[in-house]
């Protein structure tokens, strides 16, 4: 049977929640701990951050997937950023339950990361921030997409570019979808585009340079996404140490 041929950036197959789905369970887990914890306030450990930039339909969402079973973060993709940056009241409540924990300090990040950030000017670029900065403070949190490596500090994140030829988007694109390929290219002409406006409307970047990345990875090259997890995890481990790499039981 022939599959459906609308595609969306971070589609590979596999079911994911959507992202009332994935806020409101988050929401609840981040309650359930805030009410355990406010006994013993400690002070904040900022874990590091990954964040993947891609190509549209490069396959960087089945890669951070495969490297969250190895080092055991979070995946926020593109679509739960999207719906929390849309939503103030979802950013407020999130910064909220931070602050419950440490007083003020969310803010202190956020007053940095404007002052830092100088293309961070409009409404929306600064709601993206306020949630793409408590997303990251509130749990160890790997990113794809939205731009979110602009965002974080160099120093705690880890930022990788993942590209490719066309001819492999295409295919890829193609066989995932079962289209041809020149449907496939009408597909990624039209996501290439939206993505190009949106840097350039909410950064006021032309592209993602290539000299902006701790780890550029061509998938022309390195075909097997498990082969690619494992080299981010390393280049993380190399970068932070060991110790943020979390165990299953640290992590659940």
């Amino acid at each position: 049977m022939k599959k459906e041929a609308g595609y969306r950036p971070g589609f590979y197959g596999k079911k994911r929640q959507s992202p009332d789905q994935w806020v409101d369970n988050y929401f609840k887990k981040w309650a359930k701990e805030e009410a355990e914890k406010k006994q013993a306030v400690k002070k904040p450990i900022h874990f590091p951050t990954i964040s993947f930039s891609r190509q549209i339909g490069v396959g960087a969402l089945e890669i951070a997937d495969l490297l969250a079973q190895t080092i055991h973060y979070r995946v926020v993709d593109r679509e739960i950023m999207e719906h929390m940056a849309e939503d103030a009241n979802l950013s407020v409540k999130l910064i909220e339950l931070f602050d419950e924990r440490y007083p003020g300090r969310i803010n202190e990040w956020l007053a940095m990361i404007t002052r830092e950030k100088a293309f961070i000017k409009s409404d929306y670029a600064r709601q993206l921030a306020k949630t793409v900065t408590a997303l990251a403070a509130t749990e160890p949190t790997i990113f794809v997409g939205r731009g979110a490596h602009f965002i974080l500090p160099w120093d705690l994140n880890l930022s990788v570019r993942i590209i490719c030829s066309k001819k492999y988007r295409m295919d890829r694109l193609a066989n995932l979808l079962n289209i041809d390929r020149s449907e496939a290219e009408k597909h990624l002409d039209r996501f290439d585009k939206e993505q190009k406006q949106f840097f350039k409307t909410v950064f006021q970047k032309e592209e993602a340079a290539s000299d902006g990345f701790d780890l550029v990875i061509n998938r022309d090259y390195f075909k097997d996404a498990v082969h690619v997890a494992k080299i981010i995890a390393c280049a993380f481990e190399q970068k932070f140490g060991s110790e943020y790499i979390l165990s299953s039981e640290t992590s659940g």
